[in-house]
């Protein structure tokens, strides 16, 4: 299917079940939409609240981190484009809200380029109506599936948007935890980063097992666990969470960036950012 099919222009809320493109499963949670109701969106369903919402209900705080993990996005995006990075290729952008890849980097340097990937058609519908408006900037959006980089990786309107003989942007952002150990990330993220130019750079985020040593581990654990199974349950894709070290092992072969491979409020160092522990790691990195 063609992404193309669902056109452009201005999308309403989902939360009323108005529009809905016809290969869309309401009654199934969807982790773009899970994410969008933890940030306080509406493109979401009924099936999609009620999962978030279950996760809420036992750890509240999950809010606050996605909006954490948000801002680290825009930490990393505005730092690569004030290094001269003009171009990023984002891969599982989810359901645009404030502050996006392309709205971060073109605010610093107006000639950047962007391209989005995302395998669900509301998040690329969405996407699309966004960068309908004027002014929107080099913006490009494909539909693919981050578990078959090799299709990311051919597509015509990537080949024509970005130049990969020079460096570029790679986002990854809090997408691997849902590609299972079987879909192979580590082997994923070496077929992404081999293709890289030298300088570029890998902002990735990733939900983790660790827990920090100030909170209550019997406590993160069993929200670890309740979260594993509602995502396993409810939604059309399983959250696969992992430890530091094996979160550092993606990063193989480049050049992390201070403070390293850190809890994404460590990396806002944000007085005003509560702090709930660990969460979800991030890191940036360069490719030598």
């Amino acid at each position: 299917m063609s992404g193309n099919e669902y056109g452009v222009g201005r999308l309403g809320s989902l939360a009323d079940d108005s529009w809905v493109p016809p290969v869309i499963d309401t009654t199934r949670a969807h982790p773009a939409r899970m994410y969008n109701a933890y940030l306080g969106g509406k493109d979401n369903f009924a099936a999609d609240r009620e999962a978030a919402e279950q996760i809420i209900a036992k750890a509240p705080e999950v809010r606050d981190l996605a909006r954490a993990n948000r801002a680290f996005l825009g930490h990393a995006v505005r730092m690569l484009a004030e290094q001269g990075i003009d171009q990023f290729l984002d891969i599982g952008t989810g359901i645009p809200t404030a502050d996006n890849t392309h709205e971060v980097a073109q605010r610093v340097n107006p000639a950047a380029k962007v391209v989005y990937v995302d395998n669900d058609p509301i998040v690329l519908a969405h996407a699309r109506a966004l960068m309908a408006g004027h002014g929107m900037g080099a913006t490009t959006i494909i539909q693919a599936d981050l578990r078959d980089p090799a299709s990311i990786l051919a597509d015509p309107a990537l080949r024509g948007a970005l130049d990969f003989g020079r460096p570029m942007g790679l986002i990854l952002l809090a997408v691997l935890h849902f590609v299972s150990d079987e879909d192979g990330p580590a082997a994923i993220v070496k077929q992404l980063t081999d293709v890289l130019a030298p300088g570029s750079r890998m902002v990735l985020s990733h939900a983790t097992t660790d827990v920090d040593p100030r909170g209550d581990a019997a406590v993160v654990e069993e929200n670890q666990a309740e979260a594993v199974r509602v995502y396993g349950q409810k939604s059309v894709a399983a959250v696969t969470l992992r430890t530091g070290d094996r979160i550092r092992a993606l990063f193989d072969g480049l050049e992390l960036l201070p403070p390293g491979i850190a809890s994404v409020y460590d990396h806002l160092a944000d007085p005003d950012v509560r702090h709930h522990g660990v969460g979800i790691y991030g890191g940036i990195a360069r490719k030598p």
